[in-house]
């Protein structure tokens, strides 16, 4: 057997070879184009995008997590926005814009320096010790939430869920579902588990027709006839979580069975029905009333707990199945051997009822872990599927509040804050650091400046006042959109957990300091790794086999 051929590696050729201080501008450049996709999307007054995707679907949105997971985003360096994006959503929910915005200014910012010669690791120095400063300041000025006071602890929650859905497509009814977003977190375990949080959509009804059900709900299956002979409501109904198909087999195609006479074909078919309605006897023994399973109930199993005054129910959704386990108790039976009280759920109130036009099974008065359904209302499938999205966001901020019980002033107060603070200290230091500090604090201001630009006000002006204001020691000034002006943001309740903050900082620093850390972009050439022979070999004419 001849030796394997060795793998030539093809490194780029010199027109595929980008480096050094342009390739830093061009990446600079790149993620300037990323970030100006989501830029209008910032805040209250903030506008949405109407992404089309190649199968034609339509997604509208002004979150800015899912506006970057849409794009097709190629550039290697434009790449690194949408991961951040990604990451400040699955960390905190919120300030996806944010993040993006921030990382793009920090770039821009010192543009200038690298055109100019600096090092870049100069610039990741620089930076990296006013992120450190800014985190610390973050957390010197937080509120902390006291826990102690159910009323007080709500109050702030709900202020938290409302600045988060002022800047959504909820905003106009935005005291409704901050309510909503809280009533669901408290409904959960000490853990707060997102995944016993469900989300149904129903098109059709207002928006504050939406409902929050203290347990499980799910849409009513696909049934079979005989199910409207079913009783719709139980008290305290055991619960059987099945994952068994209960109907007649069909026969397979390739299949043969050779019979005599007419006695043993019938024989075979009552051996398959009595197969059958061992399955259902041995649940009805078990004392279940409420029968749900992942695969088919067919029409036979449907009319056989009719006439016992069961409930049942097939093709439930996997993740339905698991959260009605987890909330019920019991565990998923792949057989009704031995079926048993012990392996069976149970809730307190179970009931079928129209919601819409659809119908609905709840299970309410869970006896275990706790959960909740959010049963969502309104007109176009891209409203609703947008709703869902702002509804995630503020939920995940209800969350984290409760975590990290540490609260700031929204609207950019935050961020004139720490601006100022970061140029009051480049002052007192010497050489490059402050020049790269000051770019720092100088791109802290993006985010009240593009309020400003969003809302259709005069950015100058606003931002020279919000400057006078925070130097004489008013730290919680901001953009108000609502009053047409600045305010005190924390007075007016405009509150934003500190973590979204911190979060945003530390990724957008430290996206910037990698961008700026790459200095050389090598592309390998298609089929790079595949065995290229010599176009002439030793002793032979040109490209001549031997």
């Amino acid at each position: 057997m001849p030796p394997a051929p060795p793998i030539i590696l093809a490194f780029s050729n010199p027109e595929n070879d980008f480096r050094g201080k342009q390739l830093v501008i061009s990446n600079i450049n790149a993620c300037q184009i990323v970030a100006d996709a989501v830029r209008s999307t910032l805040g209250p007054r903030g506008m949405d995008k109407m992404i089309v995707e190649g199968n034609a679907k339509v997604t509208v949105s002004n979150d800015g997590a899912t506006i970057m997971k849409l794009l097709d985003v190629v550039h290697p360096a434009g790449k690194m926005l949408v991961d951040i994006a990604k990451s400040q959503d699955a960390e905190v929910g919120d300030g996806t814009t944010t993040v993006v915005l921030l990382t793009a200014e920090f770039l821009k910012q010192v543009k200038p320096f690298i055109e100019e010669g600096v090092h870049p690791q100069v610039i990741i120095k620089g930076f990296r010790k006013a992120t450190e400063m800014a985190i610390d300041r973050v957390k010197e000025l937080s509120v902390k939430i006291k826990k102690d006071d159910p009323a007080g602890l709500r109050a702030i929650l709900e202020r938290c869920a409302q600045t988060t859905l002022s800047s959504k497509l909820l905003c106009a009814n935005r005291e409704f579902f901050a309510k909503m977003a809280v009533d669901a977190v408290m409904l959960l375990g000490d853990l707060l588990p997102l995944d016993m949080i469900g989300i149904k959509k129903i098109t059709g009804g207002g928006l504050e027709d939406s409902i929050l059900v203290a347990g499980v709900a799910f849409k009513k299956a696909f049934s079979y006839a005989g199910f409207e002979m079913q009783p719709k409501h139980f008290k305290n109904a055991l619960i059987a979580i099945l994952n068994i198909e209960l109907e007649l087999k069909a026969e397979k195609d390739n299949a043969e069975v050779r019979v005599e006479d007419v006695d043993e074909y019938q024989k075979i078919v009552d051996a398959e029905w009595q197969i059958l309605y061992n399955k259902l006897q041995a649940i009805h023994d078990s004392g279940a009333k409420v029968v749900l399973s992942k695969l088919p109930i067919g029409d036979v199993a449907t009319q056989w707990f009719a006439d016992r005054d069961m409930f049942c129910a097939g093709r439930i959704p996997q993740e339905d199945l698991k959260r009605v386990q987890k909330a019920c108790g019991g565990s998923i039976q792949t057989s009704v051997q031995n079926l048993s009280k012990n392996e069976l759920g149970t809730c307190g109130d179970f009931e079928e009822r129209q919601v819409g036009g659809e119908r609905f099974n709840f299970f309410t008065e869970c006896p275990l872990a706790k959960a909740c359904t959010l049963v969502l209302r309104g007109g176009a499938e891209q409203f609703i599927d947008e709703m869902e999205r702002s509804l995630h966001d503020a939920i995940m901020i209800v969350r984290r509040a409760l975590k990290h019980d540490s609260v700031v002033a929204g609207g950019g107060a935050i961020e004139m804050e720490l601006s100022k603070f970061l140029r009051d200290y480049a002052r007192t230091i010497p050489g490059k650091q402050q020049l790269i500090i000051s770019a720092y604090a100088r791109a802290l201001e993006c985010v009240p400046r593009q309020l400003c630009d969003n809302a259709g006000f005069d950015s100058t002006n606003i931002l020279n006042e919000l400057r006078q204001k925070h130097a004489q020691g008013a730290k919680w000034y901001g953009i108000n959109v609502f009053t047409d002006g600045i305010a005190d943001n924390y007075a007016a309740c405009i509150w934003e957990p500190s973590l979204v903050k911190i979060n945003a900082l530390t990724a957008a620093s430290e996206a910037c300091c990698q961008i700026l850390s790459v200095d050389e972009l090598i592309k390998h050439s298609k089929g790079a790794n595949e065995y290229q022979a010599p176009d002439v070999l030793p002793g032979r004419g040109r490209g001549r086999p031997m």
